[in-house]
């Protein structure tokens, strides 16, 4: 298979898209640092699907990965692509560490490294480049097993008396754990790898499709199947309210909340039913734009092409657009970098932005203002496919 798959685009392109409003929320929102837009008992309707939406980013955009990974092993060898995996993992983890957490905090003396999305996608580029030699199923199989099992930890995690270490952490547990260096410095663990490896590796099966089924129809008739089959299992899990998430759902005093409560599936490690719920909504979805195209699909399509150019500039952006409004505001320097209002970020005071309508204002502009910079940068890349580094980026 030659040519590059646009649906896949367009749909990573959503993703990238939707997660800078989570990001600006962050930066912009008045309770962003200060509460829990997903907390029942404070947030509103708009705010809890303002920050709910965002979910179906992550996992997409790893699962997407897979799938990504299993069309390059259709023009290479394994040998290369493991080869090639392991150095891009690697890369990831660097730009996580050195690039993506000063674009988060502007803090030249790196007093805090986040391990987030990136983190996780590299070190799952690592694992998978070590098995990409095992036979197609056996992946399949530990992939599945990972996915589906790997919420029986909750129940060794939540009993007496369980203390998690920081491998622990970084295998599963993780949820903003820091853990210091010293006085000052610290490694924050957000996101715990192994649930995003197991759907690196099943979405790398997931692949499949795109070589199996190459009349469009019949692909999107089986893709939209799969995308009803796994939100049939995120409700029937639901329903059961005994496995697949951390923390069951409960009837709150109204109906509306009792569905909010329905729907708040865990992302921090990303349960069953989170992974099931948000995959199943990207393949309904996948399913529907390999059928559209129009100026919509085309933005969408350009930001996906480019998702991590993208996903670099767009968290040096929403901070300086921050920082400006920050001294908008009236605040000087000094303030930005005072330890005891910002954590983790410089520029931002806790309790101190805006409503929703800004954070929607905000957004757009967000993407305007990408919008050039990626079509720049995907006519850079495709003109000068001889340069092997822009593989990296």
């Amino acid at each position: 298979m030659k040519d590059r798959i646009e649906s896949i685009d367009v749909l990573r392109g959503l993703a990238m898209a939707i997660m800078a409003l989570d990001h600006v929320r962050d930066y912009f929102h008045l309770t962003a640092n200060t509460d829990d837009p997903l907390n029942l008992n404070t947030t509103t309707v708009a705010l809890f699907f303002t920050r709910w939406i965002t979910h179906f980013c992550a996992p997409v955009f790893v699962f997407l990965s897979g799938t990504s990974i299993y069309l390059q092993s259709l023009r290479k060898t394994k040998k290369e692509l493991s080869l090639f995996l392991i150095k891009r993992g690697l890369w990831l983890i660097f730009l996580e560490v050195v690039v993506v957490s000063f674009g988060w905090s502007f803090n030249p003396a790196y007093h805090g490294i986040f391990l987030q999305v990136i983190w996780a996608i590299g070190i799952s580029m690592v694992v998978l480049g070590l098995l990409i030699n095992l036979p197609f199923n056996a992946i399949f199989v530990l992939g599945a097993l990972i996915v589906l099992g790997h919420n029986g930890l909750d129940y060794l995690e939540s009993a007496e008396g369980f203390q998690a270490g920081f491998f622990w952490n970084l295998f599963h547990h993780g949820f903003f754990t820091p853990y210091f260096l010293d006085g000052d410095h610290y490694v924050l663990i957000i996101y715990a790898f192994v649930p995003w490896t197991g759907l690196m590796m099943l979405g790398y099966c997931f692949g499949k499709y795109f070589s199996s089924f190459s009349e469009p129809s019949i692909r999107r008739k089986k893709i939209f199947g799969l995308g009803i089959l796994l939100i049939g299992l995120f409700v029937l899990l639901r329903g059961i309210n005994q496995y697949g998430d951390p923390h069951p759902w409960s009837y709150q005093d109204d109906e509306v909340k009792s569905f909010l409560s329905f729907i708040n599936v865990n992302k921090y490690p990303a349960s069953l039913m989170f992974m099931s719920l948000m995959i199943g909504l990207g393949m309904m979805v996948l399913a529907w734009v390999e059928s559209v195209k129009n100026i919509f699909t085309d933005f969408l399509k350009t930001i996906g092409r480019v998702s991590l150019f993208y996903y670099l500039v767009h968290i040096y952006l929403i901070h300086l657009l921050s920082t400006i409004s920050f001294f908008m505001r009236g605040h000087t320097f000094a303030e930005g970098y005072n330890k005891e209002s910002h954590f983790p970020f410089y520029f931002l005071v806790q309790g101190e932005g805006y409503g929703l309508p800004v954070v929607y204002g905000v957004w757009i502009l967000v993407l305007i203002l990408l919008y050039p910079l990626c079509k720049w940068y995907d006519r850079y890349k495709t003109a000068h496919k001889e340069k092997w580094w822009l593989s990296y980026l």
